[in-house]
């Protein structure tokens, strides 16, 4: 390809991975893969500056905000880090300072910590707001949230008159997560996949309360405030006596010799860390010198971040084994000879799917590179052919199911293969089953993962309706179950009956029906009948029901076996339709989009929705061309009022909009 599409691709490329990684916590390539590219893309554009874009990834400060939260600019914008791979580097980034600055220079060296970035408001010396990254000139509002973390001051120790900002990252220690998903598993739920990502989904939460059950950290790191410190290594001494989390592991030099070797230190030795960190940050140490080396577009120009490489190692696949998810998903897992990787005895490394063992060209026997690059289960990075055995033979995935020994099928447009018997292979009962009782379907207390393939395994449940028939005695004597834990089993499972009806349809683990989807079927069809006996045309009618939800919803109800444990369901009393308050009292916002943004005198926010939805309308998180009404309160972001404004969107109150409802004002 020649440059221009060299560089609209790499372009398009970031872009994607930038999306991934902060607004959807996914990545899908390390921090040394995306920072490779983005140099890459940089030195195009430097060769070829008639392809200058303002909207390239090169120019781009930071990331997107959240749209659930109140969105706040920062008094100062908060910089992106260049970064660096290697002395060579840090050394010309002494040389570009030192033409600014002709005087000696002091360095500090401080670990990176890989959390989420918050900035602090200090008024009087009480803590005021708090306020993400987002995309470095505005972020989300987090503040209830943020004040839930116990190492962050709500009161500073001193006499504080001034208004000053504090920033950190906020982050979650490696034992507390290690703890937080052991629960997680044992309730039957999804275990989280990383510190970092954790960490960021938390700060998220709308439920204060919820927040506050999570092991989250903050450490200090600045005070944007140049009068309080002459330098840094005052700030981090001085710092903690204020109440400030200043973490104590930190280098002052005035060699970039010694400050490598800190460096190197750390990249060996993280894992002996409470925490994950992803490099180490040098800055300038004086504040008059930095004011003088002053900010380019995108970085301070007085401090530079020393990026680690993914930790990677070597070892030998033993064997290739096959885990079968309650879909019927095949997923392969390479079982390895046992070998040190961050601090933890790696075992198993995922494998993904078919395609993935084809295109590295995986052989039972190689010797290959493991990297732990954010998952829980590692990957398999790269395969070392010289060290192939002569008598090595291509990997075939296999044709049938390795747990029942049905045929396996690759459906269309799908990368991995399935094992179809849907009530008859054990992995797929008990993954349903487990899904059936998680959180955020039944919530069955009492009730984990482990507990279900105890009961499936035992012979005394073989679906989700068969909890109801349990008794006391049959489950008494059952391996670590004793009488109060059966009698919280059994009544867990009593209580399970009251869970409103869109959390049962979640429950059922019907393919593609989310969280999300499964309310919107709840509250457009009201019960399960009228979901189940819909046609293709009915189905695909519903706010955001596509083509592959309705098939999957007419294949889950033309099974009779389906049928049949829905039918044992509706005999047990479970919730199969939406209750009258979730019912719509009126159509009158019938195909109106409204978004809701603010803070409210009357209503919460919640409130407003529910009052939109009840009435007909569609609440939306973004504003579009599509989007009715913007529903006004106080505190609300500016960019949702400017792109209303600029898209001539009606802006109206909560009291116009009750009016609206109750007929007595009519803006439509």
């Amino acid at each position: 390809m020649n440059i221009s599409e060299k560089i609209f691709s790499l372009r398009k490329k970031l872009h994607d991975h930038n999306y991934r990684y902060y607004v959807l916590d996914d990545p899908l390539i390390s921090d040394y893969d995306f920072d490779m590219m983005l140099k890459e893309l940089e030195h195009l554009e430097n060769e070829n500056p008639e392809y200058f874009d303002i909207n390239s990834p090169t120019q781009r400060v930071g990331g997107s905000v959240t749209k659930s939260f109140i969105t706040s600019v920062h008094s100062t914008p908060m910089y992106s880090l260049d970064n660096s791979y290697s002395l060579e580097d840090l050394k010309e980034w002494e040389k570009r300072i030192k033409k600014i600055i002709d005087t000696s220079l002091e360095y500090t060296c401080e670990l990176k910590f890989d959390g989420v970035s918050i900035n602090l408001t200090y008024k009087d010396g009480e803590l005021v707001k708090a306020v993400t990254r987002g995309d470095g000139v505005k972020g989300d509002d987090v503040t209830n949230n943020v004040k839930t973390i116990p190492t962050v001051p709500l009161k500073l120790r001193g006499d504080f008159k001034d208004e000053f900002e504090a920033r950190g990252e906020i982050v979650m220690p490696i034992s507390g997560f290690n703890k937080l998903n052991s629960s997680r598993v044992e309730n039957g739920e999804e275990p989280f996949k990383n510190p970092r990502n954790t960490a960021s989904g938390s700060l998220k939460l709308q439920d204060s309360k919820e927040v506050s059950k999570r092991p989250l950290e903050c450490l200090l790191y600045s005070v944007e405030d140049s009068k309080m410190f002459n330098n840094h290594i005052e700030f981090l001494k001085k710092a903690k006596s204020y109440g400030f989390n200043i973490y104590n592991t930190y280098k002052h030099s005035t060699s970039l010799e010694e400050i490598f070797e800190f460096i190197q230190h750390w990249e060996k030795n993280r894992s002996e860390l409470p925490f994950e960190i992803d490099g180490v940050v040098l800055k300038v140490n004086d504040f008059y010198q930095r004011e003088i080396l002053g900010f380019t577009s995108k970085f301070p120009r007085w401090a530079m971040a020393y990026k680690f490489k993914p930790e990677n190692t070597g070892t030998r696949l033993n064997s290739i084994s096959f885990q079968v998810g309650r879909t019927g998903s095949i997923t392969p897992v390479a079982n390895l000879e046992p070998v040190n990787l961050a601090g933890t005895i790696v075992k198993r490394a995922s494998l993904h799917n078919a395609d993935f063992i084809e295109s590295m060209d995986i052989r039972v026997g190689d010797f290959v590179y493991v990297e732990k690059g954010g998952d829980i289960i590692p990957k398999i990075t790269n395969v070392d052919k010289t060290k192939r055995a002569l008598d090595s033979k291509k990997f075939e995935f296999p044709e049938f199911c390795p747990e029942c020994g049905s045929k396996l099928q690759r459906l269309e447009g799908e990368a991995n293969h399935y094992c179809l018997n849907y009530n008859g292979c054990k992995p797929q009962i008990i993954g349903r089953i487990q899904h059936y009782i998680s959180r955020k379907a039944l919530d069955i207390e009492g009730l984990g993962q482990e507990t279900v393939a105890l009961l499936v395994n035992n012979g005394l449940i073989n679906n989700y309706s068969d909890l109801y028939d349990l008794r006391f005695d049959q489950i008494v004597g059952l391996e670590r179950m004793a009488e109060k834990s059966a009698n919280n089993l059994i009544n867990g499972i009593l209580d399970s009956k009251n869970i409103p009806f869109e959390r049962v349809l979640y429950g059922l683990g019907i393919r593609y029906v989310g969280e999300t989807v499964a309310k919107k079927l709840a509250k457009h069809f009201e019960n399960i009948d009228n979901i189940l006996n819909s046609d293709f045309d009915e189905l695909i009618s519903v706010d955001e029901i596509g083509e592959k939800i309705a098939k999957s919803i007419i294949e889950f109800s033309q099974n009779e076996q389906n049928i049949d444990i829905i039918n044992s369901l509706k005999n047990h009393n479970i919730q199969f339709e939406i209750d009258d308050s979730a019912k719509n009292v009126s159509s009158i916002l019938l195909g109106k989009s409204f978004v809701v943004s603010g803070v409210f005198s009357n209503f919460s926010r919640d409130e407003i929705k529910k009052l939109i939805e009840i009435n007909g309308g569609k609440v939306s998180s973004s504003i579009s061309s599509k989007t009715s009404f913007l529903v006004a309160g106080s505190n609300m972001g500016p960019s949702k009022k400017e792109k209303a404004e600029k898209l001539n969107i009606k802006i109206i109150s909560e009291t116009e909009l009750t009016n609206l409802i109750s007929g007595q004002n009519l803006l439509f």
